[in-house]
C-alpha cells in the first residue's frame, strides 16, 4: 500500500470491510431473539401451601392468616397494607412445587413484618402478579420459568380479637 494514494487505500480498505459488515448485518438479521418461558397458574390452592410440612415448621402459629375475604375476628387495629413478592428455585422441582415454596415464603415474610408491627394477623391476602389481583380465599396466581418461580401477594396487617 505505500505507493497508493489515500483514495486507493480508502477504497482498498471499504472493499476489505464490506464483506465483514454485510456479514454482520445478517447474522444480526437471523438472530431470534430468546424467549423466557413464563407459564402462568391461577388455580394453585393456598390450602396445598399450608399442608407442607416445611409450612407446619415455619409458619408461626400466633400470628393468623386469613386469604381472600375471609371471615375474621372482630379487627381492634389495622398497621397498613403491605405486599410480599417472592421467588423459588425451580431447578430439579415441579412448577407447582416451586409455586408452594415462593408462597410459603411470601407469607413467611408476611408473618414476620406483622410480628415486628404488633399484629397478630395478617387478612386478605390475595395475590396481585403484574398488578392484576386474583381475590380468591383458596386460590393464588404464580408464574413459572425455566429456573424460577414467582408469587405476588398483597394483605392488610391487624390485630384481631382473640
Amino acid at each position: 500500500m505505500k505507493n497508493l494514494s489515500v483514495r486507493e487505500r480508502e477504497v482498498t480498505v471499504m472493499n476489505t470491510l464490506a464483506p465483514i459488515g454485510w456479514l454482520a448485518a445478517v447474522m444480526t438479521a437471523t438472530v431470534t431473539p430468546a424467549v423466557a418461558r413464563d407459564t402462568e397458574y391461577t388455580s394453585l390452592k393456598f390450602a396445598d401451601v399450608l399442608a407442607m410440612p416445611e409450612a407446619q415448621q415455619k409458619l408461626d402459629p400466633t400470628i393468623k392468616l386469613f386469604f381472600g375475604d375471609q371471615v375474621t375476628p372482630k379487627v381492634l387495629t389495622k398497621f397498613g397494607k403491605d405486599t410480599s413478592s417472592k421467588k423459588a428455585n425451580g431447578v430439579g422441582k415441579d412448577d407447582e412445587a416451586a409455586c408452594r415454596w415462593a408462597a410459603l415464603s411470601a407469607l413467611m415474610a408476611f408473618q414476620a413484618k406483622a410480628k415486628f408491627l404488633g399484629a397478630n394477623a395478617v387478612v386478605g391476602i390475595t395475590s396481585s402478579y403484574n398488578l392484576r389481583d386474583l381475590k380468591s380465599a383458596t386460590d393464588y396466581e404464580c408464574h413459572a420459568g425455566a429456573l424460577m418461580a414467582g408469587v405476588s401477594f398483597k394483605a392488610t396487617y391487624v390485630k384481631v380479637e382473640e
